[in-house]
């Protein structure tokens, strides 16, 4: 057996056994409180959270004008609205850790897309894509209040 196959067969074997000793769904670790994408330590996509409520639009951050908050990064476009978010990151920051807002008003997980945003009470929200906020939208007030009574036990 060449050394390539034996190498495959092991790992192969290990992933095997893994998933039989596997600890059940209870025991695994709840969902992050902020969302990132996948192999990312970056909330809100890269953009700036700020922006949402100064410029009303989605603004890409630049890695220069970054500072974490919740164990992830957040990016701005200026030193100035860094700044203001390192005063106030509760104002600035995404409801429901960024997560879809819809989906956390109906009781699960979702991304939130940067691209589907709404500031709504002074608050900032994101949404899974266009057809979802549209849906959240139909009633904001209540899916909201449903939202805030499923947040943070949502993450479990």
């Amino acid at each position: 057996m060449n050394m390539h196959v034996l190498k495959l067969t092991v790992l192969l074997a290990g992933l095997a056994v893994g998933r039989l000793i596997s600890p059940p769904a209870e025991a695994m670790a709840k969902s992050a409180e902020v969302y990132t994408a996948p192999l990312s330590s970056v909330a809100v996509g890269g953009y700036d959270p700020v922006a949402y409520f100064e410029a009303g639009a989605a603004v890409r951050g630049q890695a220069q004008f970054a500072t974490r908050w919740k164990g992830v990064e957040y990016r701005f476009s200026t030193p100035e609205r860094l700044a203001k978010f390192r005063a106030d990151p509760e104002r600035y920051a995404p409801q429901f850790g960024g997560y879809c807002a819809w989906a956390v008003s109906q009781g699960y997980l979702a991304k939130g897309d940067p691209r589907h945003w709404r500031v709504a009470g002074g608050k900032l929200y994101l949404n899974y894509n266009a057809e979802v906020q549209r849906r959240w939208e139909a009633d904001i007030p209540g899916f909201t209040a449903l939202g805030r009574k499923n947040w943070p036990g949502v993450l479990d």
